[in-house]
């Protein structure tokens, strides 16, 4: 009796060690929640969640450059001062990309006219959105789109409101310009420089020899200047097939 006894106890306590195994077993596979890890693996670019980053709204003053491929947008902070910040911009699709800028750039020594305001002599540089004419230089042509015309010492500009070539590039060894017209042969202001198309209708009084041209470090005579890298820069990047245009104003 006792030895069945023993072996009844024995039989019972191998049981319950079997089945506490089998229950510690199924813990330990399904039953325990896994471990956070520490490690943070990046998502697959499939995976990747959208940027949540902004891109800056356009600046206001591209509304004003029609169907242009290009533009090239100047804005002082008020009128009267001397400096600007130039942008470039460029049409992809239905927005725009910034192409080169910000960049300080130079106006009339008495900074900029209000619409409509400027005049001949008066020192400052129009308001307004102007298309480009051609391109010149006392320096060789530096690789642009536009046509390039080179600077010799018988090329000025007509600045005389009474003369009927008012507003032109005129070459001396072919036509008579008015009285005192501006030399173009000057270094290194026009080293490289694009004509402004401003007062195309050579209206007298208005204005002339509107210029985006290298700076010589101070502030123009009614144009717009920028050091001689960027305004290379500039000019081999505009493309008259996308008709750029240039925006000058107030903030």
């Amino acid at each position: 009796m006792r030895r069945s006894c023993g072996r009844t106890v024995a039989l019972l306590l191998a049981l319950v060690l079997l089945a506490a195994c089998g229950s510690s077993s199924q813990r330990g596979e399904r039953g325990q929640a896994p471990v956070p890890s520490t490690t943070t693996v990046a998502p697959t670019p499939s995976t990747m969640p959208p940027s949540t980053a902004t891109t800056p709204a356009p600046d206001p003053a591209l509304a004003r450059v029609g169907d242009a491929g290009q533009a090239i947008v100047v804005t002082a902070e008020r009128y009267g001062t001397t400096t600007a910040t130039l942008t470039a911009y460029q049409r992809e699709g239905d927005g725009w990309r910034r192409a080169f800028g910000p960049w300080t750039a130079r106006l009339g020594t008495r900074g900029l006219a209000p619409a409509g305001e400027k005049r001949e002599g008066d020192g400052r540089t129009p308001s307004g959105v102007y298309g480009f004419d051609f391109f010149f230089g006392v320096a060789p042509d530096p690789g642009v789109k536009f046509p390039y015309r080179p600077v010799t010492s018988r090329i000025v500009w007509d600045d005389d409101p009474a003369s009927p070539l008012y507003n032109t590039w005129v070459d001396l060894d072919r036509q008579q310009a008015g009285a005192e017209p501006e030399p173009m042969f000057v270094r290194p202001a026009y080293d490289h420089g694009a004509v402004i198309a401003y007062n195309t209708d050579r209206t007298p009084g208005l204005g002339s020899a509107i210029f985006l041209h290298v700076s010589n470090g101070g502030p123009t005579a009614g144009c717009v200047s920028l050091p001689a890298g960027q305004l290379v820069e500039i000019l081999r990047w505009m493309d008259p097939g996308r008709s750029p245009r240039i925006v000058l104003g107030v903030a």
